[in-house]
């Protein structure tokens, strides 16, 4: 490259030098770029831009020719429309597999249901009096479930309560849940069948701080749950995966009283199963009855015929 001066050789004249040769500075002077191909507008530079600015940070650009800063804005549009696609589709197959597993039941299951339902509205209707020591104002879950229990045995059922107790592990702490099952072995080709009568099932899932998307799933479930252990070990799971999901959208800490495992201890780990007495018809006392013999009513003559008794004459 060589460069001429916009001064002629002659004295008051100047060369004419092409525009597409020519260089614009600052000081509005000019000089020639001995160049073959004839440079355009966006070969032209401009001297009186800062130096500094061609390194600023602010103002990378790549190879495609988009600020570095937009496309990670993009980039970033992009994740989000992805993880909302991701979490939409996530709810809706929870509900899908929440509705599958509630819908199928068998006839045993059925039978035990429609017991348990009956049971439960005669209680409610004569009410539930609690008879612990300490009597709880409008009956306690033990009461009722001893109540309900000795329903389901006098319409034939084997039902008994059932205590589940298990030791804290480094995932989850110790606790123990009281519930009622029917075990069934009518059918000696099917064997023993355990059927779980849970009466709050709903309020074992539902948590305080959880997102709509938990909530409608929770409010599907049924108050009263009568199933086999199989089928409820497969709504644990589905509700526990949802559980997870829902605090890591909200970012919280997930307790381990709601972790699947925890949860499946609640109906596995059976440490006792008590069957309480059937309750007595109305009216009937268990209790031997005692004789009420008094002396002064007992025949002398009879219990001692030996006896020789002799008038006396009273004057």
């Amino acid at each position: 490259m060589k460069a001429y001066s916009v001064f002629g050789k002659m004295p008051g004249a100047t060369a004419r030098i092409p525009m597409s040769h020519r260089i614009f500075t600052c000081n509005s002077q000019e000089s020639e770029f001995s160049s073959d191909p004839a440079m355009s507008l966006s070969d032209t530079v401009f001297g009186f831009l800062d130096p500094e600015w061609e390194g600023s940070p602010n103002s990378i650009v790549n190879n495609n020719g988009y600020d570095q800063d937009e496309n990670e804005n993009e980039n970033g549009e992009q994740e989000n429309l992805g993880d909302s696609e991701n979490n939409k589709s996530f709810w809706e197959t929870q509900h899908q597999l929440l509705r599958a597993s509630l819908c199928r039941t068998s006839s045993l299951e059925s039978r035990i249901r429609n017991a348990t339902k009956e049971a439960l509205k005669e209680t409610q209707t004569n009410g539930n009096a609690c008879s612990c020591r300490r009597p709880v104002s409008g009956g306690c879950r033990s009461c009722l479930m001893r109540e309900i229990c000795g329903r389901l045995q006098n319409a034939g059922f084997n039902s008994a309560i059932c205590k589940s107790k298990w030791k804290s592990s480094p995932d989850i702490p110790s606790g123990e849940h009281t519930f009622l099952d029917v075990i069934d072995d009518s059918n000696p080709k099917k064997g023993e069948v355990r059927v779980i009568i849970e009466l709050n099932f709903r309020g074992e899932f539902e948590m305080a701080r959880a997102n709509e998307e938990y909530n409608q799933l929770v409010n599907k479930l049924p108050e009263l749950f009568v199933g086999k252990i199989e089928r409820l070990l497969s709504l644990i799971k589905i509700l526990c995966t949802a559980a997870k999901k829902c605090m890591k959208e909200k970012k919280l800490h997930m307790g381990p009283w709601r972790k699947h495992r925890y949860m499946q201890a609640k109906w596995v780990k059976i440490s006792e199963r008590k069957s309480p007495s059937r309750p007595l018809p109305t009216g009937y006392s268990n209790r031997t009855q005692r004789s009420r013999a008094s002396m002064l009513t007992v025949d002398l003559l009879e219990n001692l015929p030996n006896l020789h008794c002799t008038a006396v004459k009273v004057v």
